[in-house]
């Protein structure tokens, strides 16, 4: 019923995924994506000069924040994701950077005003209490996925948007942020189109981030997941749309 091609392309699901590294589909131009009107990066290496002390939540593996230097002498990181730990742990210690596991957004393990600059990429967060351990004056970065994206995978798999994220956009989170004591510097959101080249890039993405499709089984996809593989075939790419916003905010 299905071509060897297929059947060998979902055999991805099986690769390990690892931290926060997608470079097995990246590295190889399996996957590509529009670029955003803004850098993360850029935005953050800004304003790090101007920092005394920085947290990053959510730090993966410590990927990024490894590459931004020179970084205050304070800086720390937090991580959710148990099997990220150890990767970060091993990638941010031997730079002096301490990486403290955390199980809930409002319970960080910090002191009140403790820091001059929070940067988030991609992370879930309190604004409280992110505002709780910011000093007054300030900078709290966040680029966030939202709730609307890749939505088109689920349409193909029809498969039910994640309902805990499908309200999430620019304007709930900065109407969140506002309450809790912040002056909004800057704030965009945009659509980027992803590109997916072979089916195999896309089951290895769905097993990354296990949250766009909760129950995403093989088995019980393998129908629909076909029917992408041959849209593939006839174009050459499955497309989707990404979400993204970012916010740059100060604490008064």
């Amino acid at each position: 019923m299905y071509d060897q091609k297929f059947l060998s392309l979902i055999k991805d699901y099986e690769k390990d995924f690892s931290g926060w590294d997608f470079s097995y589909i990246t590295d190889t131009g399996r996957i590509g994506s529009e670029l955003l009107t803004w850098s993360y990066g850029s935005i953050v290496n800004h304003h790090i000069p101007k920092a005394n002390s920085l947290l990053d939540m959510g730090t993966g593996g410590g990927e990024l924040l490894s590459k931004l230097h020179p970084l205050p002498e304070l800086t720390f990181a937090t991580e959710g994701y148990k099997p990220n730990v150890t990767i970060a742990k091993s990638r941010l210690e031997p730079l002096g950077i301490k990486v403290f596991e955390i199980e809930k957004d409002d319970r960080l393990p910090f002191k009140t005003s403790q820091f001059d600059l929070i940067i988030n990429k991609h992370e879930s967060y309190s604004p409280k209490e992110v505002r709780r351990v910011l000093a007054k004056g300030g900078i709290f970065i966040t680029q966030q996925v939202g709730g609307l994206n890749s939505s088109h995978i689920n349409e193909q798999l029809e498969a039910p948007l994640n309902s805990e994220f499908v309200d999430w956009n620019l304007r709930f989170a900065l109407d969140e942020i506002k309450k809790e004591g912040f002056e909004i510097l800057d704030k965009k959101e945009e659509y980027p189109v992803e590109r997916f080249y072979d089916l195999g890039a896309l089951i290895y993405y769905l097993k990354a981030i296990p949250w766009q499709v909760p129950d995403f089984e093989m088995d019980h996809y393998i129908k629909q997941l076909y029917i992408i593989h041959q849209t593939i075939e006839r174009d050459g790419y499955f497309d989707v749309k990404q979400h993204r916003f970012l916010i740059t905010a100060k604490a008064i």
